[in-house]
């Protein structure tokens, strides 16, 4: 599999694979890294929020 890199595309079979996940109230977190002698090349993260944050403030309210 090819990736995009910061060295640019590069096969997968050339790189360190690291992965993880966060799995609370708030959200599922998932993440993909390769890293290349010992440099973090590519980063990938997907987040699914489990509800809909909530705000302490109307002016952070504002934001949204």
């Amino acid at each position: 599999m090819i990736v995009t890199t910061t060295k640019g595309d590069m096969d997968t079979s050339l790189l360190e694979h690291r992965s993880g996940e966060v799995d609370n109230d708030n959200e599922f977190t998932t993440w993909t890294e390769y890293w290349l002698e010992g440099e973090l090349v590519h980063q990938s993260v997907h987040v699914t929020l489990k509800k809909s944050p909530t705000f302490a403030s109307a002016e952070a309210a504002s934001f949204v």
